[in-house]
Protein backbone atom coordinates (compact mmCIF):
# COMPACT_ATOMS: atom_id res chain seq x y z
CA UNK A 1 0.00 0.00 0.00
CA UNK A 2 1.28 3.44 -0.93
CA UNK A 3 2.09 5.97 1.76
CA UNK A 4 -0.19 9.01 1.84
CA UNK A 5 1.61 12.24 1.00
CA UNK A 6 0.80 15.66 2.46
CA UNK A 7 0.92 18.48 -0.05
CA UNK A 8 0.30 22.20 -0.35
CA UNK A 9 -0.83 23.59 -3.70
CA UNK A 10 0.15 27.08 -4.90
CA UNK A 11 -1.91 28.47 -7.79
CA UNK A 12 0.90 30.31 -9.60
CA UNK A 13 3.95 29.10 -11.47
CA UNK A 14 5.56 31.82 -13.57
CA UNK A 15 9.31 32.36 -13.22
CA UNK A 16 8.99 34.97 -10.47
CA UNK A 17 6.53 32.78 -8.54
CA UNK A 18 8.76 29.73 -8.98
CA UNK A 19 11.73 31.52 -7.37
CA UNK A 20 9.52 32.72 -4.51
CA UNK A 21 7.97 29.27 -3.96
CA UNK A 22 11.37 27.58 -3.88
CA UNK A 23 12.62 30.09 -1.30
CA UNK A 24 9.48 29.87 0.86
CA UNK A 25 9.53 26.06 0.81
CA UNK A 26 13.19 26.15 1.83
CA UNK A 27 12.17 28.46 4.70
CA UNK A 28 9.56 25.98 6.02
CA UNK A 29 11.67 22.86 5.51
CA UNK A 30 9.40 21.31 2.89
CA UNK A 31 10.03 19.81 -0.54
CA UNK A 32 9.27 21.79 -3.69
CA UNK A 33 8.42 20.10 -6.98
CA UNK A 34 10.32 22.67 -9.07
CA UNK A 35 9.30 20.98 -12.31
CA UNK A 36 5.67 21.91 -11.57
CA UNK A 37 6.58 25.58 -12.12
CA UNK A 38 5.63 27.04 -15.46
CA UNK A 39 3.08 29.26 -17.13
CA UNK A 40 1.06 27.18 -17.85
CA UNK A 41 1.97 24.16 -15.72
CA UNK A 42 4.22 21.94 -17.89
CA UNK A 43 3.24 18.64 -16.23
CA UNK A 44 0.10 16.55 -16.41
CA UNK A 45 -1.56 15.20 -13.25
CA UNK A 46 -0.02 11.72 -13.57
CA UNK A 47 3.53 13.08 -13.78
CA UNK A 48 2.83 15.49 -10.88
CA UNK A 49 1.58 12.59 -8.73
CA UNK A 50 4.65 10.50 -9.57
CA UNK A 51 6.94 13.38 -8.51
CA UNK A 52 4.96 13.97 -5.31
CA UNK A 53 5.23 10.28 -4.38
CA UNK A 54 8.98 10.31 -5.02
CA UNK A 55 9.66 13.38 -2.82
CA UNK A 56 11.85 12.58 0.17
CA UNK A 57 9.53 14.05 2.82
CA UNK A 58 6.43 16.16 3.44
CA UNK A 59 5.02 18.69 3.04
CA UNK A 60 5.43 18.65 -0.72
CA UNK A 61 4.62 21.97 -2.39
CA UNK A 62 3.47 22.01 -6.01
CA UNK A 63 2.63 24.86 -8.37
CA UNK A 64 -0.30 24.91 -10.78
CA UNK A 65 -0.97 27.68 -13.31
CA UNK A 66 -3.62 28.29 -15.98
CA UNK A 67 -1.66 31.08 -17.72
CA UNK A 68 -4.50 33.58 -17.41
CA UNK A 69 -7.11 31.25 -18.90
CA UNK A 70 -10.54 32.16 -17.48
CA UNK A 71 -11.85 28.72 -18.47
CA UNK A 72 -10.82 25.49 -16.75
CA UNK A 73 -7.15 25.27 -17.66
CA UNK A 74 -4.40 22.74 -17.06
CA UNK A 75 -3.71 23.98 -13.51
CA UNK A 76 -7.32 23.61 -12.39
CA UNK A 77 -7.56 20.15 -13.95
CA UNK A 78 -4.49 19.10 -11.95
CA UNK A 79 -6.04 20.46 -8.73
CA UNK A 80 -9.10 18.26 -9.35
CA UNK A 81 -6.95 15.17 -9.93
CA UNK A 82 -4.80 15.78 -6.87
CA UNK A 83 -7.91 16.30 -4.74
CA UNK A 84 -9.42 12.99 -5.87
CA UNK A 85 -6.23 10.93 -5.45
CA UNK A 86 -6.45 8.39 -2.63
CA UNK A 87 -2.79 8.75 -1.62
CA UNK A 88 -2.66 12.55 -1.46
CA UNK A 89 -3.76 14.73 1.45
CA UNK A 90 -4.04 18.40 0.55
CA UNK A 91 -3.19 20.38 3.68
CA UNK A 92 -3.95 23.70 2.05
CA UNK A 93 -4.16 25.67 -1.15
CA UNK A 94 -2.51 29.07 -1.52
CA UNK A 95 -4.81 30.83 -3.99
CA UNK A 96 -3.16 33.67 -5.89
CA UNK A 97 -5.05 36.76 -7.02
CA UNK A 98 -4.78 37.97 -10.60
CA UNK A 99 -6.48 40.44 -12.91
CA UNK A 100 -8.14 37.70 -14.97
CA UNK A 101 -11.67 38.78 -15.96
CA UNK A 102 -14.78 36.57 -16.00
CA UNK A 103 -13.82 34.17 -13.23
CA UNK A 104 -16.10 33.15 -10.37
CA UNK A 105 -13.33 33.22 -7.77
CA UNK A 106 -12.91 31.24 -4.56
CA UNK A 107 -13.90 31.75 -0.93
CA UNK A 108 -10.81 32.08 1.27
CA UNK A 109 -10.55 31.04 4.91
CA UNK A 110 -8.21 34.02 5.36
CA UNK A 111 -5.54 35.90 3.44
CA UNK A 112 -2.04 37.21 4.00
CA UNK A 113 -1.91 40.84 2.90
CA UNK A 114 0.99 42.77 1.37
CA UNK A 115 2.43 43.56 4.80
CA UNK A 116 2.31 39.94 5.99
CA UNK A 117 -0.74 40.34 8.22
CA UNK A 118 -3.45 37.67 8.49
CA UNK A 119 -6.79 39.17 7.46
CA UNK A 120 -10.32 37.76 7.11
CA UNK A 121 -11.02 39.17 3.64
CA UNK A 122 -9.60 38.30 0.25
CA UNK A 123 -6.82 40.34 -1.39
CA UNK A 124 -6.12 41.64 -4.86
CA UNK A 125 -3.05 41.03 -7.03
CA UNK A 126 -1.06 43.59 -5.01
CA UNK A 127 -2.02 41.96 -1.70
CA UNK A 128 -4.41 44.80 -0.81
CA UNK A 129 -7.54 43.69 1.11
CA UNK A 130 -10.79 43.59 -0.87
CA UNK A 131 -14.41 43.63 0.25
CA UNK A 132 -15.63 40.14 1.11
CA UNK A 133 -13.83 36.83 1.12
CA UNK A 134 -13.91 35.95 -2.59
CA UNK A 135 -10.50 36.03 -4.27
CA UNK A 136 -10.35 36.32 -8.06
CA UNK A 137 -7.59 34.52 -9.95
CA UNK A 138 -7.06 32.47 -13.08
CA UNK A 139 -6.38 29.13 -11.39
CA UNK A 140 -8.88 29.14 -8.53
CA UNK A 141 -12.40 28.46 -9.80
CA UNK A 142 -12.38 24.73 -8.95
CA UNK A 143 -11.01 25.23 -5.43
CA UNK A 144 -14.41 25.79 -3.77
CA UNK A 145 -15.25 22.20 -4.77
CA UNK A 146 -12.29 20.91 -2.72
CA UNK A 147 -13.79 20.38 0.72
CA UNK A 148 -11.33 20.12 3.59
CA UNK A 149 -8.09 21.90 2.75
CA UNK A 150 -7.38 25.33 4.18
CA UNK A 151 -7.74 28.04 1.51
CA UNK A 152 -5.34 30.97 1.95
CA UNK A 153 -5.48 34.05 -0.27
CA UNK A 154 -2.37 35.95 -1.34
CA UNK A 155 -1.37 38.60 -3.88
CA UNK A 156 0.91 37.94 -6.84
CA UNK A 157 3.64 35.67 -5.45
CA UNK A 158 7.17 37.02 -5.52
CA UNK A 159 5.86 40.45 -6.44
CA UNK A 160 3.42 42.71 -4.55
CA UNK A 161 5.64 45.70 -5.37
CA UNK A 162 8.74 43.78 -4.26
CA UNK A 163 7.40 42.93 -0.80
CA UNK A 164 7.44 39.17 -1.48
CA UNK A 165 10.60 39.06 -3.57
CA UNK A 166 12.63 35.84 -3.28
CA UNK A 167 15.71 38.02 -2.60
CA UNK A 168 13.94 39.20 0.55
CA UNK A 169 13.12 35.62 1.55
CA UNK A 170 9.56 35.51 0.13
CA UNK A 171 8.13 36.56 3.51
CA UNK A 172 4.46 36.76 2.53
CA UNK A 173 4.33 33.35 0.86
CA UNK A 174 6.41 31.88 3.69
CA UNK A 175 3.81 33.15 6.18
CA UNK A 176 0.99 31.57 4.13
CA UNK A 177 2.75 28.18 4.07
CA UNK A 178 3.57 28.38 7.79
CA UNK A 179 -0.06 29.12 8.63
CA UNK A 180 -1.27 26.17 6.56
CA UNK A 181 1.15 23.85 8.34
CA UNK A 182 0.27 25.24 11.76
CA UNK A 183 -3.50 25.13 11.27
CA UNK A 184 -3.91 21.94 9.25
CA UNK A 185 -2.30 19.61 11.80
CA UNK A 186 -2.37 16.95 9.08
CA UNK A 187 -6.16 17.02 8.80
CA UNK A 188 -6.32 17.86 5.09
CA UNK A 189 -9.15 16.35 3.08
CA UNK A 190 -11.18 13.32 4.09
CA UNK A 191 -9.44 10.11 3.08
Amino acid sequence: MDQKREIIIVTDGDNCAKRAVKKAVENIGGRCISRSGGNPTPLNADKMITLIKSAKYDPVVVMVDDEGNENKGVGEKIIEELYKHKDIIILGIVVVASNTPLVKGVHVDFSINETGQIIKSAVDKDGIPTLGNILYGDTVDVVDDCKGPLIVGIGDIGKMHGKDDACKGSPILTKALQEIMKRSKSKGQDV
